[in-house]
């Protein structure tokens, strides 16, 4: 029966009902049914119901905790078409067939955890997607696993932070593609718009969604690093306040730098404590990190793709964790004891410059990286559909990304971003700029391993012969691993350096 109690209605089914978020005069019919139910109510999760919700789909919410279930219903949630339920079995029965179910809860074990109480309660067709910050490894054996069970998996990447999944985030899903036309109305439906157009589209199979959003997060670490690193130049080489500072990434997200990390950098620098005083500045210089940077440093790795900003920015946070040992550092080791006369407005727009072609750079190896995977795992992504993506609703939106999309619209198979024209032209017109400020930093100590790595990789990368012969000579020499002659690509040979070794080549060991 329907028992009215307070403006909740509760469906009695048994002892542990499943709770409708109405107002008085709201009747949830028994024969009702949810388009999709979401595991995991914490602020991500609640967030992307409620966008749901806003966008006309029922969901049904579910917590481990069910006493988040109940507080969620009576107040975030209050006088919506949200559906609350105590426990799995009674979440899969609100669904309309086939049954979708998104998890947001903690990477690894939690989420196979829930996949083995969910797969019993399915059926063949039924979908699974999980939402949260999974590695693309663990998407894809997912994925072939539950395929066995006829059970559909996605692995979507979400990007956007608290004020993303509330309002518009961007999506990265990936998984089996047989889920896409019985989720994309939804996913597409709550995505951040760009142009007109959702940051939403199907990015591949088996891992690919995640593998992007891990990318995705990488880009974030790189351009947050060379943020930090011009804020550090600001305050170290030309002594701006806080509110000079401010004013500067005002001005500079006016311009082709527009985007939202400089725009909340802005903010930030600004913002003044209780007492007064900048709360930036009172704040432990040991940064944080939950994985994703690293893992795709290791990606990078992995696949030989030369990811050196990132990688750089992981290193830049490890780093500044031994904050202890800095301190003590400090009091022992000497810097330059250089000074540079600089022109405080010249000196800004080199730094400006220097982060442009910097961040130029770091899209280019993130986008190199993600078509190293698609090779290696036969994955079809489309890169002007990902810059879209990444266009609104994520940390990483900016202007910029529609120069990146328009690049791919006009070569799919550009292999570098570096060698479109738009993008030539940036670093050609940057580079004195990007070169005086790595010099100078260098010059007067200021450490800006993000800028240095960018303009080494631009360097390395537009080289036509770099110093790696005498590399194979070394490698050769000491273990016999072989080289091939300029004359005669793909033949390796072997020489006996010293007269005293011998004539045969190393096969199993590398080094």
């Amino acid at each position: 029966m329907i028992v009215n109690c307070s403006g909740l209605w509760m469906l009695i089914k048994s002892t542990r009902p499943v709770v409708y978020a109405g107002t008085c005069g709201h009747r949830m019919r028994r024969s009702s049914r949810s388009d999709i139910a979401l595991i995991g109510l914490a602020v991500m999760g609640q967030n992307i119901i409620l966008n749901m919700n806003d966008h006309g789909f029922v969901v049904t919410a579910y917590n481990r905790t069910t006493e988040k279930v109940d507080a969620f219903l009576q107040n975030e949630a209050k006088g919506t078409k949200v559906v609350g339920a105590h426990s799995l079995e009674e979440m899969v029965k609100t669904l309309k067939k086939p049954r979708r179910v998104m998890m947001l809860v903690k990477a690894g074990s939690a989420v196979d955890d829930f996949i083995n109480k969910l797969v019993p309660l399915l059926e063949e067709g039924d979908i699974i997607i999980d939402g949260g910050n999974s590695e693309y490894q663990d998407t894809t054996r997912r994925t072939k696993e539950l395929d066995k069970k006829g059970i559909l998996f996605v692995g979507s990447g979400v990007s956007g932070g608290e004020e993303g999944a509330r309002y518009g985030p961007s999506l990265m899903p990936g998984g089996n593609p047989k889920a896409w036309p019985f989720i994309k109305e939804i996913f597409q439906s709550i995505a951040a718009k760009a142009d007109g157009e959702p940051c939403c589209d199907w990015v591949g199979e088996n891992g690919a969604g995640h593998f992007v959003k891990m990318v995705h997060n990488g880009i974030e670490y790189g351009d947050m690093q060379l943020i930090c690193e011009a804020y550090h130049l600001m305050k170290s080489a030309l002594k701006l306040s806080n509110e000079e500072m401010s004013q500067v990434f005002e001005e500079w997200n006016k311009g082709e730098l527009d985007s939202f990390l400089i725009e909340i950098t802005k903010d930030i620098l600004k913002f003044k404590d209780e007492d007064g005083t900048y709360l930036v500045e009172k704040i432990r210089d040991s940064a944080g990190q939950k994985g994703t940077g690293k893992w795709t440093a290791i990606a990078a790795l992995d696949y030989g793709v030369p990811v050196t900003l990132i990688g750089e920015s992981v290193f830049s946070r490890c780093l500044s964790s031994l904050v202890n040992e800095r301190y003590v550092a400090s009091e022992h080791l000497k810097g330059p004891d250089a000074v540079c006369s600089l022109d405080k407005n010249q000196f800004l727009e080199d730094i400006r410059q220097a982060l442009y072609a910097s961040k130029i750079i770091s899209y280019a190896q993130g986008f190199m990286l993600m078509r190293e995977a698609a090779s290696l795992f036969q994955w079809n992504l489309n890169y002007g559909g990902i810059a879209l993506m990444w266009r609104g609703g994520c940390i990483i939106r900016s202007v910029f990304l529609g120069n990146i999309k328009a690049a791919f619209d006009k070569n799919s198979k550009l292999t570098n971003l570096l060698l479109d024209p738009f993008f030539t032209d940036a670093v050609h017109r940057c580079q004195k700029s990007w070169r005086n400020v790595v010099a100078t930093a260098a010059i007067l100590g200021v450490p800006t391993p993000a800028f240095s790595t960018a303009l080494a990789f631009y360097d390395g990368y537009r080289c036509a012969r770099l110093p790696a012969n005498l590399l194979q000579a070394h490698r050769d020499y000491f273990g016999a691993h072989t080289y091939e002659l300029t004359s005669e690509p793909g033949k390796f040979v072997h020489t006996n350096w010293t007269g005293h070794g011998g004539n045969v080549s190393a096969s199993t060991y590398q080094a």
